[in-house]
């Protein structure tokens, strides 16, 4: 069932309220006169986060639209995001469809998109994700929406939630621009997530990009497509979200796209946005950052939407490309057992690069007889059944044409025959 919402909904609650992620730059005209109208979507399909859909179809649109999903900060709702950003005036203009989701989670602020739970970080596993992707299964089959056009975007909650939805969906969405936004698995539960007591807020977060970009590779594990492109936007005077966590998040995509940590490309598009961009091979900006001099908790505001569906290529009529897997460069890896006893064993790996100098590098292996790693050192270690996967650490990931590092373990199990080795690298 679908109900008319009015196209101007009331200014969201006070000022206080909006400094706590809620909605923020309301600062926008309204957008001009249309007979197109948001509608709520009481019956959308699975709802674990038990939300709520808003959705605005321009009238004018092509048979297949473009589908953007545009999320509110904590406090906010999804009209209150129509209302007070331009996406909807936008989508008139160019055609694509836009879809408000409302949450519903508490988290001591009210209506916070969930990017703490277990479920919520791991593809498939619930709560809010599942609700959204929902909704934007409810966009296609209503409306024919292009399955090759997916966008998310979102201030604040909504721009945690962005960067959710790429990590745990890049066979879905295209692009992401999230504002004011923390990298994916910033916050490590519901009890961290309130900006007030949160080591991930007050700073404490501060990982590696092999370690953040981990975190996306292992929400979606054994994916090896392409990855969405993403823009980032912060501003540098933020109270709330601190500005550091754009540059957090900045080494968590880049390191996901296989990209170095210095841009190709400095500018400044408008007075006080200064725009850090980041290509591949080809010229593709895979990922772009905005700092926004002078801003506090206040984005998007005026211009910054068109700046994002500008990015997603929603102005244009050629799609721009999606960001293909890092290039795979070749790596080899030998097995051996230093030590045995009774229901256990020690073996190490040794993995070598081939021709080509690698960035990182990840080996596996299954045993045939049930053995099982208990513990390893200069690898991450993970077990699925008899299936073991190695991957390198910090400082041994990178390793020049020919060269070698070596990681060892200790198994329970018999110690027989090596098993066959798969070793995969990135260049």
């Amino acid at each position: 069932m679908e109900v008319d919402v009015k196209r101007t909904v009331a200014a969201l609650g006070s000022l206080a309220a909006a400094s706590l992620l809620a909605v923020t730059g309301v600062l926008f005209a309204p957008s001009p006169a249309s007979a197109a109208s948001l509608v709520e979507v009481t019956n959308f399909g699975t709802n674990p986060g038990n939300m709520r859909m808003h959705i605005y179809v321009p009238d004018v649109r092509p048979a297949n639209p473009a589908v953007v999903v545009a999320m509110h900060g904590c406090g906010g709702n999804g009209p209150g995001f129509y209302s007070g950003s331009e996406f909807g005036r936008l989508a008139d203009q160019y055609g694509f469809v836009v879809i408000y989701p409302t949450a519903t989670q508490q988290a001591g602020f009210g209506n916070c998109f969930d990017v703490w739970s277990a479920a919520s970080k791991v593809r498939n596993g619930g709560s809010d994700p599942v609700s959204i992707m929902s909704m934007v299964s409810y966009a296609q089959r209503q409306y024919g929406g292009d399955p090759q056009r997916v966008y998310a975007t979102g201030s604040s909650s909504g721009g945690m939630m962005t960067q959710a939805l790429m990590a745990l969906y890049p066979d879905v969405y295209k692009a992401g621009a999230a504002f004011m936004g923390v990298p994916f698995n910033c916050f490590a539960n519901a009890a961290d997530f309130p900006p007030t007591n949160s080591q991930c807020v007050n700073g404490r977060m501060d990982r590696t990009p092999q370690q953040w970009g981990d975190a996306v590779r292992q929400a979606y594990p054994g994916y090896t497509g392409a990855r969405p492109r993403v823009q980032l936007w912060h501003g540098t005077n933020d109270n709330l979200i601190p500005f550091q966590l754009l540059q957090e998040s900045v080494e968590q995509w880049t390191n996901v796209a296989g990209l170095s940590q210095n841009p190709t490309r400095t500018d400044t598009p408008q007075a006080s946005w200064n725009r850090r961009q980041f290509a591949d091979s080809t010229g593709t900006v895979r990922v772009e950052a905005y700092a926004i001099q002078g801003a506090g908790h206040s984005l998007p505001s005026t211009g910054m939407a068109r700046a994002a569906i500008d990015f997603f290529g929603l102005t244009s009529s050629t799609p721009p490309p999606t960001t293909p897997p890092p290039a795979t460069g070749a790596c080899s890896a030998t097995y051996q057992v230093t030590n045995s006893w009774s229901g256990g064993f020690q073996g190490e790996v040794t993995v070598t690069a081939g021709s080509a100098a690698i960035r990182s590098w990840r080996v596996t292996w299954t045993y045939a007889n049930g053995q099982q790693v208990s513990q390893a050192w200069n690898a991450t270690l993970s077990s699925s059944g008899s299936t073991v996967t190695a991957t390198n650490v910090s400082y041994n990931g990178s390793l020049g044409s020919g060269a070698s590092t070596t990681f060892g373990f200790l198994a329970s199990g018999s110690s027989a025959s090596a098993p066959t080795l798969t070793c995969t690298a990135t260049t």
